[in-house]
């Protein structure tokens, strides 16, 4: 069935492959199909006495896995292999594609002999799951490792996050996916009753109630045992995560254990940022938690930046997503009233602030980015080297345009009340190298001491919001640096002055869903990419969130740390 040339059924039937056979349907042994496999993709078509029958082509890229298996029934000889695919297909109501779930099973009769065919569904699975692990969505110029096969995952749920169906969407939705892709993991069921966060252990059935249990778990966990660890929920549950890691004293080394995100709260903006850097269609809801499903199963892991954050009482944050204050800040936890109506929540919130609109007077300092020299022509790809494949293909696959986003408050602006102090000697960011020799911030003075000279003084002056940022998105929908990188080095600043008005505002925010906000050529808008920030509020009241979480009200300040987490993304 399988020979180093090509012989004359495979040019009879049009396809010339590596791997080839004949096999019938598994639910009607009178369709007859010639199956070929290539490096890149699973050709299928009809066997019929009139020539050019139906043919079917499956991209690897968008194979999770295949499994072989005997029918139920024990007289049955036969032996089926089933392949698993999430390709990109047009939505049953609505315009543009999705990915949705596509099975192709077939039955392997070649003898009467039911191990021998067995043996040929087995080699047939074996070969589809190692050609379609050297597929997957991947970004240009990125260098990515790959999840260890088999690999063991911790998988965290909190059933209370967003609208309360966390759990549920889990199990309709990603459950089935890591049993087709062979994802064996452990499911820890965490819940929040009024504030507390409390743990069941699915196979021990007994909860331990404390406050930040997650944030404890990955401070204590033998990660011996995981290979990833992945988080169904909102974003706060991983901010708990990652300061857990990081409170190690294998800190170096755990902070380097990948992490995944699936969608299964309100806001998901991390959730849709990995979907976004898969360069996949927008995605919301159920299709962006199955984007996010075949991205942990294809397994493929990407460098990630995060953000250490002081505040005015010394303790020290480690920060993926966001540092807001203002207008962003107040609409995030104010409308957590709204959760149970899920995504909609922060449009809510955002017309209850816009009612009663706040401005808060503040000092703000930052020290720009200075951009990464590209790589020259022809030097280190994010690809692996890919061969021709042989007849030995058992042996040969082995695992192994935005919008515009330049800022219309430059350096040389004239703006009356900003002035600029800048040094030439600022150092170019590089977003390969990680930064696990220490986590020390170098670029931070103390928060009693003032600003190096290097930096950029914003005047004391009256904001609407401040956002750092360093994904793409601050939610599903809404695409607020579309600039942005998981990994490139630099925090993505946005402050809004005094002065807009209220309809000003919410055009901002309204084209923020499609990235549109940076070129509405709003003069209250500033942005910059920066390496480090401080923020002074001097208004006497108001709110600060790291990640969506509210901390202490005070001076705080920020540095990038380039590369230092793992994500699996895409």
């Amino acid at each position: 069935m399988e020979n180093s040339e090509p012989d004359p059924s495979r040019q009879r039937n049009g396809v010339v492959g590596v791997l080839y056979g004949e096999f019938t349907d598994a639910l009607n042994d009178r369709l007859r199909y010639s199956v070929s496999l290539t490096q890149s993709c699973l050709t299928v078509r009809r066997i019929c006495a009139s020539p050019g029958g139906a043919k079917m082509v499956f991209n690897l890229t968008d194979c999770v896995g295949c499994r072989a298996h005997r029918g139920p029934d024990d007289a049955d000889v036969c032996a089926y292999f089933t392949a698993y695919f999430y390709p990109l297909q047009r939505r049953w109501v609505g315009s543009g594609v999705a990915r949705q779930r596509v099975e192709q099973r077939f039955r392997v009769a070649l003898v009467q002999d039911p191990l021998a065919n067995l043996r040929e569904a087995e080699r047939w699975a074996r070969c589809i799951r190692d050609a379609s692990m050297l597929q997957a969505p991947r970004r240009d110029g990125v260098v990515y490792t790959q999840v260890r096969r088999p690999c063991r995952v911790m998988i965290l749920v909190n059933p209370h996050s967003g609208r309360g169906q966390a759990l549920q969407r889990f199990t309709a939705h990603v459950q089935g996916m890591l049993t087709e892709a062979v994802v064996p993991y452990t499911l820890v069921i965490t819940v929040c009753p009024e504030n507390v966060l409390s743990c069941l252990f699915c196979p021990l059935g007994v909860p331990s109630e404390h406050q930040n249990h997650a944030r404890e778990l990955a401070r204590k966990a033998d990660l011996s045992r995981w290979d990833a660890l992945v988080i169904m929920s909102g974003d706060g549950l991983l901010f708990e995560v990652i300061n857990g890691l990081m409170e190690r004293e294998d800190w170096q080394e755990a902070i380097r254990t990948p992490v995944g995100i699936l969608p299964g709260g309100s806001g998901n903006a991390l959730a849709a940022s990995v979907h976004h850097y898969s360069q996949s269609p927008p995605a919301w809801n159920e299709e962006l938690l199955l984007s996010c499903g075949f991205l942990l199963c294809k397994g493929l892991v990407g460098s990630m930046d995060l953000v250490s954050v002081h505040l005015a009482s010394r303790q020290r944050l480690f920060s993926f997503l966001s540092l807001a204050w203002g207008f962003v800040a107040d609409v995030d936890a104010e409308s957590e009233k709204y959760r149970h109506v899920g995504a909609i929540r922060f449009l809510m919130g955002t017309l209850a602030r816009l009612a009663s609109l706040r401005v808060y007077r503040g000092r703000l300092a930052y020290l720009p980015a200075t951009e990464a020299p590209k790589p020259p022509a022809g030097g280190t790809t994010a690809h692996p080297p890919t061969s021709s494949l042989c007849s030995s293909l058992l042996c040969r696959l082995l695992p192994d345009t935005p919008p515009n986003q330049n800022s219309f408050h430059n350096h040389n602006s004239t703006k009356q009340n900003r002035y600029t102090i800048t040094n030439a000697s600022n150092f170019a960011i590089s977003n390969k190298t990680p930064e696990t020799s220490s986590h020390e911030d170098s670029l931070l003075p103390g928060l009693e001491q003032p600003v190096p000279g290097s930096w950029t003084v914003v005047r004391e002056e009256d904001f609407v919001l401040v956002l750092a940022i360093y994904q793409s998105h601050l939610a599903e929908d809404l695409w607020a640096a579309p600039g942005a990188m998981p990994d490139d080095g630099v925090i993505h600043l946005f402050y809004v002055t005094a002065g807009i008005s209220r309809p000003a505002l919410l055009r901002l925010f309204l084209a923020m869903e499609k990235g549109g906000h940076l070129a509405c050529a709003c003069p209250h808008l500033v942005y910059e990419k920066v390496r480090a920030l401080r923020l002074e509020p001097v208004s006497p009241e108001g709110r600060i969130t790291v990640d969506g979480e509210t901390v202490e009200y005070g001076p705080v300040q920020a540095q990038i740390h380039p590369g230092l987490a793992r994500i699996i993304c895409g």
